[in-house]
């Protein structure tokens, strides 16, 4: 009897101890930008071993009422770029959207090789 031996990962488990563990430091870009750098748990920057990657936030103010937002996510570990990582990535994104963005609208762009997307986010 042949016993093959298959490894299943679930990724239900995987998304929620990333989402957990998910933290982000703001760095000052300018006035109407903010900076963050986030840090997963299994996932790292290759060249320095820090933050798995940042999003900028840059406030588009269009008089003294309306607020529109332009959000760029930039992951930096390749691991995330593969397609197995795909719901990952966008359960990551979202988080960091609900976090650090909230209910304002928003036009986000991912920057994750073959996970790479747009998407927008109206209130």
């Amino acid at each position: 009897m042949n016993n093959k031996i298959v490894e299943l990962m679930n990724e239900d488990l995987t998304i929620k101890e990333e989402l957990t563990q998910l933290t982000f430091t703001k760095n000052f870009r300018s006035h109407t930008a903010e900076e963050w750098y986030v840090f997963l748990p299994n996932f790292k920057d290759p060249k320095t071993g820090g933050a798995a990657g940042k999003v900028i936030i840059h406030y588009d103010l269009l008089g003294n009422r309306d607020v529109y937002i332009n959000t760029t996510v930039i992951f930096d570990d390749p691991e995330l770029y593969l397609e197995k990582h795909h719901s990952l990535v966008y359960a990551i994104t979202d988080e960091l959207v609900n976090r650090l963005v909230g209910y304002a609208d928003t036009l986000v762009a991912v920057h994750a090789g073959a996970n790479s997307y747009e998407a927008e986010y109206i209130r």
